[in-house]
């Protein structure tokens, strides 16, 4: 495991060397870990005393890394096979994390619900499927408006619990940088959770039957799932006939599951900025991959500067309103090598925008030669109100995720992740799926503090769903026959 320490480097590395020199032809300024500082930004909370502030992030930059270099190099190298269409990518988790619901059995049920989406995926694919959670980190929320009103009173929006608190009272809307402390600590014990579990034992395949979660035994996915196992299971019996175990092949007791978070809150990102001692590159070590949001993505602001300089794989939402143009320019910005598995576009159109929006993106890209992973976020643009309650509709996911594949069949680009809202609790706060969860039965356990998630149950429907169309574009590239056109039956 690599070292990554908070050191000024005597020697700047090559590739730092070839940075600022490049940067320089381009007429960008020299980036540090706070040269975003001098750029406009959105999407910040107003602290009242800001010498408390500093007082947190600089306490904060003297804690122990969250993760490690080397941990971020081995992602990016996954995600490059995903560039290639070696690979899929399983992003998903929490919208934002909580304090109050932050317990062992809460992240071993997520755990365990990713790994059977997992195990759905890779068996479909015939290919690796990287995992990563949007867990130990995601925290902060961008949001729409500054304040809310409730009865009269204005108060400032909730921003995620290392920012402030969902109880809407003044002393709990302001502020609070010390959040940001317990957010670090959450984060470190959730990490240190999840390694046990990938790690220790749990991932190991021989466990496949005992991943499911008692209320999905019940579903319709439970035999199907049950069926998927019951084939590894004969394979593992198979393979230690011919002497091969999980002892023998470590690959089969554990697993990799990397972090990842919206890098908003940048005075948290900053404080876990360090210089890897083996490299001298400059790592966000507060997760292996950090992503931009549609609404922080503007190319002279400070979240784009900020990323453009850390050498962690980096996401990037592209909504509706994203140009061809402005999106080479910002590939242009985050990835000018263009270095496979650096940069991952996470579509979020919705439904009925996506087959009008991604087309023309695609094109570009690849007009201009550019190594992205293409994934597909079907939540941000299916939200609706029901009933008082965010939601969204379980047939609208399904239809973005079909038509993200139909048209990647069509451009004869690789469909290469799915990046989701999830948990693995019974919850009701998506409708529809195999259940058929109705806007009367959202206020049953709505339990998220921003938006709806999928609950195990549709997390593990949607595997299936992808699954097949990974299964169709496999046999595609076996027989090398053209793909059908439009959006396919799905499940």
């Amino acid at each position: 495991m690599n070292e990554t320490r908070s050191i000024k480097p005597s020697v700047l590395a090559p590739k730092n060397a070839a940075r600022l020199a490049r940067d320089a032809a381009a007429g960008l300024p020299a980036w540090s870990p706070t040269s975003w500082r001098a750029k406009p930004i959105v999407q910040v909370p107003d602290y009242p005393d800001l010498a408390a502030l500093a007082a947190v992030e600089g306490r904060i930059a003297s804690y122990p890394p969250l993760v490690f270099a080397g941990e971020a190099r081995k992602l990016k190298k996954a995600l490059a096979g995903v560039a290639a269409g070696e690979g899929f990518l399983l992003q998903g988790g929490d919208c934002a994390e909580s304090f109050a619901e932050h317990h062992a059995d809460n992240i071993r049920d997520f755990f365990r619900v990713f790994l059977q989406m997992a195990v759905v995926l890779t068996y479909a694919a015939a290919q690796p499927v990287v995992k990563v959670g949007r867990i130990a980190g995601q925290f902060a929320k961008p949001r729409s408006s500054p304040t809310e009103i409730q009865n009269g009173l204005e108060l400032p929006t909730y921003r995620g619990d290392i920012v402030n608190d969902i109880a809407f009272t003044p002393e709990g809307r302001t502020p609070d940088p010390q959040r940001m402390e317990a957010a670090y600590r959450q984060s470190a014990a959730t990490l240190n959770l999840l390694r046990a579990f990938a790690q220790g034992g749990y991932a190991n395949l021989e466990n496949v039957h005992q991943w499911m979660l008692g209320f999905v035994k019940d579903s319709p996915q439970s035999d199907r799932y049950e069926a998927i196992a019951a084939r590894i299971t004969e394979t593992l019996a198979f393979m230690r006939a011919c002497g091969i175990d999980s002892d023998s092949v470590p690959q089969l007791r554990s697993t990799d599951l990397y972090t990842s978070h919206e890098a908003l809150l940048l005075g948290y990102e900053q404080a876990l900025t360090r210089v890897d001692s083996t490299t001298g590159d400059w790592y966000a070590t507060s997760g292996h991959m950090i992503w931009i949001g549609d609404r922080t993505r503007q190319p002279d602001h400070a979240h784009v500067e900020f990323c453009r300089g850390v050498e962690n794989p980096i996401g990037l939402k592209c909504g509706p309103s994203m140009e061809a143009d402005g999106l080479l320019r910002l590939i242009d910005l985050l990835n000018p090598d263009n270095e496979p598995g650096r940069l991952t576009l996470i579509a979020r159109f919705g439904a009925d925008k996506v087959a009008e929006h991604l087309p023309r993106l695609i094109r570009a890209v690849e007009r201009e030669g550019r190594s992205v992973v293409w994934s597909c976020d079907p939540m941000h643009g299916n939200t609706i109100s029901a009933n008082g309650y965010k939601t969204r509709p379980f047939d609208r996911i399904l239809r973005e995720v079909e038509t993200f594949f139909s048209v990647h069949r069509a451009e004869g680009t690789h469909a290469g992740g799915i990046h989701v809202e999830m948990t693995g609790r019974d919850v009701t706060e998506c409708t529809g799926g195999a259940r058929d969860i109705t806007a009367e039965d959202l206020s049953a356990r709505y339990d998220s503090q921003c938006d709806p998630r999928l609950n195990a149950e549709q997390a593990i429907e949607l595997a299936f769903l992808l699954a097949e169309n990974l299964k169709r574009e496999r046999d595609h590239k076996a027989t090398g026959l053209a793909s059908p056109q439009g959006v396919t039956t799905g499940v």
